[in-house]
């Protein structure tokens, strides 16, 4: 477990509502720490004072402020520390969803002696007092931002421990090896066998190379994707999108350059929250207002997660050239697949804006190149600070290999530091600062 810093204020109660902003059926003001209770008391009064209640349990009373005057009536649920979200004593009010009566139930905390919970200070000491581990702390706040199915599914896995477990089977192959060094080390004449040495490196070698496949997968998961759209003027950028969407969501003509700026629509991919982004013709132009669009047209698709390359396939091929980004970021179509095909290339994905054909094929492909092989039923590495630390365990792995027993052990010895990283049994205090910095307050 974490060591604790004396500037997280693990002495003091702090209190926050924990329900989001605005009318409510339900809201919910939550305290914790060593005064929880006799806040608790303070601000509610039921047939039992909350002090003396047992944990996991809840009492029905009313809600008072500091002069007596009942705010609302409602419910008191008593938590015992360390059988709580946070670790600690936990009094939860949940009242009706009013403004006016959440923020009196708060002031009256405040006046009873709690402060202000800074974002994110209730998991952040649940982490700190070893109930969640550091990937379980960032999948807490995932699931709080899911916006699709596919990222609930993830932040629910990494919550449950899922991705710690993967963590810690590679933690252990790369123990046992080390120990197998040190063993060497210690006692030569007594002697190691091999395959204790070498087997479990490999496999920690391959379980970490299968973890970081999820990375990419995980965060486009968590984050959402961009898709730019981009071909010459009249290619059918327009058209695919609005099949995709399902309405008409931009101008579609005949006559070339009518997308001059970009426009940007989302929608729901493979479970993945897509930004589709239709960009201007890509052509060599004297109109500076159309040239502009082009540049910018270029630059979308060089910042976006994922192209397609969209060439009318009714009339004799055109090279982008340099305009495409590099192939792994990119999916071929042909579109105006209903018209004659004026050309064939394996690689395109046929698809028609005017009868659809193509398109489930389309959704297809998008899926497997933004997720890739990622086994669903698994944890993936959802944070750029998770994908990091699993590089640089994964190198120190790799340049073991092939270096003197000595030497071998240092870099296991880095690659375990790493690892431990990454789940947060060793990190240091600012990178848990960032991680907690983006979480809501009440949380």
């Amino acid at each position: 477990m974490p060591g604790v810093s004396s500037r997280t204020g693990l002495s003091d109660t702090i209190a926050a509502i924990a329900t989001a902003p605005g009318s409510a059926g339900v809201g919910i003001v939550r305290v914790s720490g060593p005064g929880a209770l006799a806040v608790a008391d303070g601000l509610f009064q039921g047939r039992r004072a909350p002090s003396r209640t047992s944990g996991g349990r809840f009492l029905f009373g009313s809600f008072l402020d500091e002069a007596g005057e009942v705010l609302d009536e409602g419910l008191c649920l008593v938590f015992r520390g360390p059988h709580s979200y946070t670790g600690e004593d936990v009094a939860e009010f949940q009242t009706h969803g009013s403004p006016a009566v959440l923020g009196r139930a708060l002031e009256a905390a405040l006046r009873l002696g709690a402060r202000p919970a800074r974002p994110g200070e209730f998991t952040l000491r649940a982490y700190l007092h070893g109930r969640l581990d550091l990937t379980q702390a960032e999948a807490v706040l995932n699931l709080v931002q899911a916006q699709t199915d596919a990222a609930r599914r993830q932040a629910t896995l990494g919550l449950s421990g899922a991705l710690r477990e993967r963590v810690g089977n590679v933690t252990r192959q790369v123990t046992r090896t080390l120990a197998a060094l040190q063993a060497l080390l210690d006692y030569p004449e007594e002697g190691v066998p091999e395959e204790d040495r070498a087997e479990p490196l490999a496999q920690a070698e391959h379980d970490l190379t299968e973890l970081l496949r999820s990375a990419h997968a995980g965060q486009v998961a968590t984050r959402g994707a961009r898709l730019a759209l981009i071909g010459r003027p009249n290619a059918g950028k327009s058209s695919l999108l609005n099949a995709l969407l399902g309405y008409e969501r931009s101008i579609v003509t005949p006559l070339p350059g009518t997308t001059r700026d970009y426009l940007e629509a989302g929608l729901e991919l493979a479970g993945v929250p897509v930004t589709l982004v239709d960009t201007a013709g890509i052509r060599e132009t004297g109109d500076q207002i159309e040239a502009a669009g082009v540049r910018q047209a270029v630059a979308l698709a060089g910042a976006a997660d994922l192209v397609l390359v969209l060439e009318d396939g009714s009339l004799p091929r055109e090279d982008l050239g340099a305009e495409v980004p590099p192939a792994g970021r990119v999916l071929k179509v042909r579109t105006k697949a209903d018209l004659p095909a004026a050309w064939h290339d394996p690689e395109a994905i046929a698809v028609s804006a005017v009868t659809g054909q193509g398109l489930s094929e389309l959704r297809a492909a998008v899926e497997a190149a933004l997720l890739g092989d990622a086994a669903r039923g698994e944890a993936w590495l959802t944070t750029e600070r998770q994908a990091d630390a699993a590089r640089r365990a994964l190198g120190h792995i790799q340049a073991a290999r092939d270096l003197p027993d000595d030497l071998a052990g240092y870099e296991l010895e880095e690659a375990l530091r790493a690892l431990a990283e990454l789940t947060g049994q060793d990190v240091q205090e600012d990178v848990v600062d960032a991680v907690f910095r983006n979480f809501c307050v009440g949380k």
